[in-house]
């Protein structure tokens, strides 16, 4: 195995995310240091550029026609924990223990989506799979890396499906990374939001792509 030095990693500016992720693996605790407790951070995914306000969407359903059903992302069983993840070589996987999810992954991932794809979609009304009528598109999503990696990158990949009634209309594979910006778990939070965005621009222009299509051969 190809092993990557220190200061490889420093020009990535992965130093600290790596050093936290050594913390967050080990299970030893020192009697001398029992009483300095390292606090929790707990961090949520900032909202999707461009998100609309309440009064807008709510406008805008009243005139649409076409709903698009976004189903609970899904995410793969390591990612649905608390604990942030690093991937810490390209084997090794470590959850922290002390910088925490705020709220549960998939529904911070279902939400950033719909908001996003809220915004990028102009001409839809995206709904939850509840309240979506039964002719609605049906969008599923699985995902099976969000995380920060050993080389200073932010990654999200997976794949998602787009149903009308029982057709398959469209299915993608994704898989998007991004540079950290900083050292630390803020700035990979926010990467890993960035890197979402991105994952629904995709979503979305497929989306529209697979609509003119099916305009097209009507």
């Amino acid at each position: 195995m190809m092993t990557i030095t220190l200061p490889r990693w420093r020009r990535f500016g992965a130093t600290t995310l790596l050093a936290l992720s050594a913390v967050a693996l080990s299970t030893v605790v020192l009697t001398g240091c029992a009483a300095q407790s390292t606090p929790t951070n707990r961090f949520t995914l900032p909202e999707a550029d461009g998100a609309q306000s309440s009064s807008t969407a709510e406008a805008r359903t009243t005139a649409d026609i076409r709903q698009l059903a976004v189903s609970p992302v899904e995410v793969a069983s390591y990612l649905d924990q608390e604990g942030i993840v690093m991937q810490i070589s390209d084997i090794e996987l470590a959850a922290a223990n002390q910088n925490l999810w705020a709220e549960e992954l998939s529904h911070q991932l279902t939400r950033r989506l719909r908001q996003s794809l809220t915004a990028d979609l102009p001409g839809m009304t995206v709904l939850s799979a509840a309240q979506s009528g039964s002719d609605a598109q049906r969008l599923t999503l699985s995902v099976d890396q969000f995380q920060g990696r050993y080389d200073g990158q932010a990654v999200a990949s997976g794949e998602w499906q787009l149903h009308d009634g029982n057709r398959l209309v469209a299915q993608r594979h994704f898989d998007v990374t991004q540079p950290l910006s900083d050292d630390g778990y803020p700035a990979l939070v926010r990467t890993l939001g960035a890197v979402w965005d991105q994952v629904g621009q995709q979503v979305a222009d497929e989306i529209r792509t697979a609509s003119t299509t099916a305009s097209i051969t009507e």
